[in-house]
Protein backbone atom coordinates (compact mmCIF):
# COMPACT_ATOMS: atom_id res chain seq x y z
CA UNK A 1 0.00 0.00 0.00
CA UNK A 2 1.36 3.42 -0.86
CA UNK A 3 1.86 5.79 2.39
CA UNK A 4 1.48 8.78 -0.10
CA UNK A 5 -1.53 10.23 1.37
CA UNK A 6 -2.58 11.97 -2.20
CA UNK A 7 -2.99 8.97 -3.78
CA UNK A 8 -5.86 8.05 -1.74
CA UNK A 9 -8.09 11.31 -2.68
CA UNK A 10 -11.43 10.32 -4.83
CA UNK A 11 -11.39 6.46 -3.18
CA UNK A 12 -14.91 5.43 -2.95
CA UNK A 13 -16.96 3.24 -0.70
CA UNK A 14 -20.47 2.51 -1.12
CA UNK A 15 -22.95 0.12 0.95
CA UNK A 16 -26.48 -0.96 0.71
CA UNK A 17 -28.51 -1.30 3.89
CA UNK A 18 -32.68 -2.26 4.00
CA UNK A 19 -34.06 -0.66 6.89
CA UNK A 20 -36.12 -2.91 9.19
CA UNK A 21 -39.19 -2.45 10.45
CA UNK A 22 -37.64 -2.95 13.91
CA UNK A 23 -35.97 0.13 13.46
CA UNK A 24 -39.06 3.09 12.78
CA UNK A 25 -38.88 5.39 15.94
CA UNK A 26 -41.77 8.05 14.93
CA UNK A 27 -45.00 8.00 13.37
CA UNK A 28 -45.17 6.87 9.76
CA UNK A 29 -42.41 4.04 10.00
CA UNK A 30 -39.51 7.23 10.21
CA UNK A 31 -36.35 6.50 11.41
CA UNK A 32 -34.26 9.08 13.49
CA UNK A 33 -31.62 10.95 11.84
CA UNK A 34 -29.06 9.20 13.74
CA UNK A 35 -29.61 6.32 11.66
CA UNK A 36 -27.96 7.82 8.95
CA UNK A 37 -24.93 8.88 11.27
CA UNK A 38 -24.23 5.20 11.62
CA UNK A 39 -24.29 4.21 8.60
CA UNK A 40 -21.85 7.10 7.79
CA UNK A 41 -19.46 5.50 10.22
CA UNK A 42 -20.00 1.79 8.84
CA UNK A 43 -19.03 3.19 5.51
CA UNK A 44 -16.07 5.30 7.03
CA UNK A 45 -14.85 2.40 8.77
CA UNK A 46 -14.09 0.41 5.38
CA UNK A 47 -12.93 3.67 4.00
CA UNK A 48 -10.40 3.71 6.58
CA UNK A 49 -9.58 -0.17 6.53
CA UNK A 50 -8.90 -0.32 2.57
CA UNK A 51 -7.13 3.40 2.41
CA UNK A 52 -5.13 2.96 5.84
CA UNK A 53 -5.39 -0.64 7.54
CA UNK A 54 -7.11 0.46 10.36
CA UNK A 55 -10.57 1.27 11.19
CA UNK A 56 -10.06 4.79 12.00
CA UNK A 57 -11.99 6.79 14.93
CA UNK A 58 -14.17 10.05 13.77
CA UNK A 59 -13.55 13.27 14.80
CA UNK A 60 -16.32 15.26 13.55
CA UNK A 61 -19.03 15.62 11.37
CA UNK A 62 -20.06 18.83 10.13
CA UNK A 63 -22.91 20.10 7.33
CA UNK A 64 -25.19 17.45 8.09
CA UNK A 65 -28.30 18.12 6.40
CA UNK A 66 -31.46 15.82 6.54
CA UNK A 67 -33.19 16.73 3.10
CA UNK A 68 -35.74 13.37 2.88
CA UNK A 69 -37.60 10.79 5.24
CA UNK A 70 -35.82 7.63 5.91
CA UNK A 71 -38.48 4.82 6.82
CA UNK A 72 -38.60 1.26 7.21
CA UNK A 73 -38.66 -0.44 4.20
CA UNK A 74 -36.74 1.57 2.85
CA UNK A 75 -33.75 0.13 0.96
CA UNK A 76 -30.63 2.84 1.22
CA UNK A 77 -27.38 3.59 -0.65
CA UNK A 78 -24.54 4.95 1.68
CA UNK A 79 -21.86 6.27 -0.36
CA UNK A 80 -18.23 7.90 1.17
CA UNK A 81 -15.74 9.72 -1.36
CA UNK A 82 -12.31 10.52 0.41
CA UNK A 83 -11.73 14.13 -0.53
CA UNK A 84 -9.01 15.20 1.77
CA UNK A 85 -5.94 13.43 3.51
CA UNK A 86 -3.35 14.68 5.75
CA UNK A 87 -1.02 13.31 8.03
CA UNK A 88 -3.59 11.36 10.05
CA UNK A 89 -6.65 13.06 9.59
CA UNK A 90 -9.65 11.86 6.51
CA UNK A 91 -11.74 14.22 5.64
CA UNK A 92 -14.98 12.69 3.65
CA UNK A 93 -18.04 13.85 2.08
CA UNK A 94 -21.23 11.15 2.94
CA UNK A 95 -24.30 10.67 1.25
CA UNK A 96 -27.41 8.26 1.86
CA UNK A 97 -30.08 7.75 -0.90
CA UNK A 98 -33.27 5.65 -0.82
CA UNK A 99 -32.99 3.21 -3.94
CA UNK A 100 -36.11 1.22 -2.91
CA UNK A 101 -39.34 2.02 -0.62
CA UNK A 102 -41.86 -0.20 0.71
CA UNK A 103 -44.91 0.63 -1.06
CA UNK A 104 -47.30 -1.51 1.44
CA UNK A 105 -51.30 -1.43 1.27
CA UNK A 106 -53.67 -3.63 3.27
CA UNK A 107 -54.33 -6.00 0.20
CA UNK A 108 -50.10 -5.94 -0.37
CA UNK A 109 -48.37 -5.86 3.15
CA UNK A 110 -44.96 -6.46 1.37
CA UNK A 111 -45.24 -4.13 -1.47
CA UNK A 112 -42.19 -2.54 -2.38
CA UNK A 113 -40.83 -0.57 -5.69
CA UNK A 114 -37.70 0.55 -6.58
CA UNK A 115 -37.72 4.60 -7.05
CA UNK A 116 -37.12 5.60 -10.77
CA UNK A 117 -34.55 7.99 -9.27
CA UNK A 118 -32.71 7.82 -6.00
CA UNK A 119 -33.44 10.72 -2.97
CA UNK A 120 -30.23 12.32 -1.45
CA UNK A 121 -32.01 11.82 1.95
CA UNK A 122 -28.46 12.43 4.12
CA UNK A 123 -25.58 14.43 3.36
CA UNK A 124 -22.66 15.07 5.42
CA UNK A 125 -19.03 16.01 6.05
CA UNK A 126 -16.89 14.20 8.34
CA UNK A 127 -13.25 13.83 9.67
CA UNK A 128 -11.79 10.73 10.46
CA UNK A 129 -8.42 10.24 12.43
CA UNK A 130 -6.28 7.43 11.94
CA UNK A 131 -2.64 6.24 13.69
CA UNK A 132 0.22 7.91 12.14
CA UNK A 133 2.74 5.44 10.13
CA UNK A 134 6.00 5.22 11.97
Amino acid sequence: MSTETGTKVGTKVVHRRYVPYSHAHYAGNLVDGAYSLGLFGDVATEMCIRTDGDEGLFASYDDVQFKAPVRAGDVLEITCELIKAGTRSRVMEFAVYVVARGAATEASPGAAEVLAEPVLATSARGTVVVPSVP
